[in-house]
């Protein structure tokens, strides 16, 4: 995460996140898709 959120050396910078996101599955919200996402994907990813 970039900005004044803090975060670790080691989270994705914005450009890589921008390489990583579309790897990602779509979430699955709206008709029996399933819940929203209670946590955003780049926080996961930079878990």
């Amino acid at each position: 995460m970039s900005g004044s959120e803090g975060g670790y050396p080691s989270d994705l910078t914005d450009e890589q996140w921008v390489l990583v996101e579309p790897l990602l599955p779509a979430a699955r919200v709206g008709p029996r898709g399933g819940r929203r996402e209670k946590h955003p994907r780049r926080r996961i990813v930079d878990a």
